[in-house]
Parts: C-alpha cells; sequence; structure tokens
C-alpha cells in the first residue's frame, strides 16, 4: 500500500521476509485443515489462525515502515537541522514517522510472537509475568526446559541482533515513555554548547540499526512457524 502511494513498484518478497511469510502462510492452512477437519468446537485452531495472519500482516507494516522511512530520509541533505528548508523538513519529519513507527513495530511483533508460542506450547508465561514480552516468554522455554530445539534457535536470533536491539529499544522506551526519541540527540547536543546548531542524527545508521530489527523479526518468525510446521507433520498434520 506505501508503495503505492509513494510511487513505487509493488514489492516482491524474497529472502527473509518471504520465508517467514511462506512459514506462517503454511500454518495458516494447516489449521484450517484441522478446523475442517475436527470442527474446532474449542475455537483454538481459529484463534491461532486469526493470530497467525494478524502477524502477516504486522510483519508486512513493518517491511512498509523502514521502506519508506528510508524513501523519505533520502530527500534529507542538510547536516543540520536549522539549515533545512520547509520542504526537506517536511520530508526529514515524514523520514521520522515512519522510522518511529517502525521500531515500535519491531517489538510488537515479537510480543506477539511471545504469545503465540505461549499458546502453541504451553508455555504459562502469564504465571511469570501478567503482561509478558517475548523475552520472557523465551526464558519460559529454558526455564521448563522445553522445546530445546527451537528455544536455541530463537536465542541465537536474539544473540546475533543484540547490539541493533538494544539501540531500537533504547528509543522506543525513550519515545514511549520519556520523550520523542529524535529530540534524544538534540537535548544531548544542546548540553554541549546552547549557542550551537543541532547537528541531524545518522540517518544511514538509525536505518540500518531498523533493517537489522526486520531481519532480526522475520528470522524468529520463520524459525517459530517452520519448527511449528514440522511437529505437526511428525504428527500427521499436513495440508
Amino acid at each position: 500500500m506505501l508503495r503505492m502511494l509513494l510511487g513505487e513498484q509493488p514489492r516482491h518478497n524474497n529472502g527473509l521476509l518471504e520465508e517467514a511469510i511462506e512459514s506462517m502462510v503454511k500454518t495458516t492452512r494447516l489449521l484450517q485443515k484441522e478446523m475442517e477437519k475436527h470442527q474446532d468446537p474449542t475455537h483454538d485452531f481459529r484463534k491461532l489462525e486469526i493470530w497467525t495472519r494478524g502477524l502477516i500482516v504486522s510483519l508486512d507494516e513493518l517491511e512498509q515502515s523502514w521502506n519508506a522511512a528510508k524513501h523519505f530520509s533520502q530527500s534529507v541533505k542538510s547536516g543540520y537541522i536549522d539549515d533545512m528548508s520547509i520542504q526537506e523538513q517536511g520530508e526529514y519529519q515524514r523520514y521520522v514517522y515512519f522510522y518511529k513507527n517502525g521500531f515500535i513495530r519491531v517489538f510488537s511483533i515479537l510480543d506477539k510472537l511471545g504469545t503465540v508460542l505461549n499458546e502453541l506450547y504451553d508455555l504459562h508465561t502469564s504465571k511469570v509475568k501478567a503482561h509478558f514480552s517475548y523475552f520472557t516468554a523465551l526464558r519460559q522455554f529454558k526455564f521448563l526446559k522445553a522445546h530445546g530445539e527451537l528455544a536455541s534457535e530463537l536465542e541465537a536470533i536474539k544473540e546475533r541482533y543484540k547490539i541493533p536491539l538494544n539501540t531500537l529499544r533504547k528509543r522506543r522506551n525513550a519515545e514511549i515513555h520519556y520523550m520523542n526519541s529524535e529530540m534524544q540527540d538534540d537535548l544531548w547536543q544542546r548540553h554541549q554548547g546552547l549557542s550551537d546548531k543541532i547537528e541531524l542524527e545518522d540517518i544511514d545508521q538509525h536505518l540500518e540499526d531498523l533493517k537489522q530489527g526486520v531481519d532480526m523479526v522475520c528470522r524468529s518468525l520463520a524459525a517459530s512457524y517452520r519448527y511449528t510446521n514440522r511437529i505437526w507433520a511428525e504428527k500427521g498434520v499436513r495440508v
């Protein structure tokens, strides 16, 4: 949708994004087959199908947010906010909007995945923390010594992206709890010299951190649903 509004060609899924989406789509088909077969009297299959479809939509929105942020960043040429024209300020604000939308969605999707994993594998994470995060659910795998193969893969993915994810988490926390995340840099610079012009943040690095966040989400989703599909196949549940 956003690509159309930006005058770009539609996205062709490939790489990590394609793998994640295809794994989730396969799960929805398996769930639909089980509902047809067993009528799903408890609505458990239907709930998981809805959650999984929601994750597919959320992942699409995350990738589009990253792409839109990158699109608008290309029109930002000034090194200082004070030197921007009105038009460039507008492009910068649009970049900031989609960049912030992106890093908030990274953690939103991970937490939704945590909810799905908690349901699929009876992790009882809510007994540890009522409003738990994805990372709390990951710790439950280890605590329960359950599904070690999946837990190890997800833990390895988390460690691989530890640095960019920590950066995004700090900006997400600042945005939600303290101040607009982009103003953190402004505040720090004002401490250095009240009369100095405010230098623009490293937009390329911020976009790279967000791209790493998108990749981490894709890998985590693909690993989770690939494992689930395999487990179900071993139990005779096939499309």
